[in-house]
């Protein structure tokens, strides 16, 4: 079961992500912020996107919203190629 691990805000709504196998993405919170919800109204404030805390390996804020730490990973995370010779 992946968990995030590590999470950094980066300015801009975008957080890094550092996952329990070593993988790292990028969450781009504007991106989130295109859908609608109860929840997602007080991310819009930067101040409070920033408010975001691991629990249990899923990436939550104070409000209640946790996201699933496998969805994370496959939207952020960018598969690697093996290099062929």
């Amino acid at each position: 079961m992946i968990k995030i691990i590590h999470a950094t805000y980066r300015g801009n709504y975008q957080i890094d992500l550092t996952f329990s196998d070593g993988q790292h993405g990028i969450l781009d919170g504007k991106a989130l912020l295109q859908r609608q919800g109860p929840l997602l109204e007080p991310l819009r404030d930067e101040t409070y996107f920033q408010r975001f805390f691991l629990d249990a390996g899923a990436l939550c804020w104070p409000n209640g919203l946790e996201l699933s730490p496998a969805t994370l990973y496959q939207k952020t995370v960018t598969p690697r190629t093996l290099a062929t010779t």
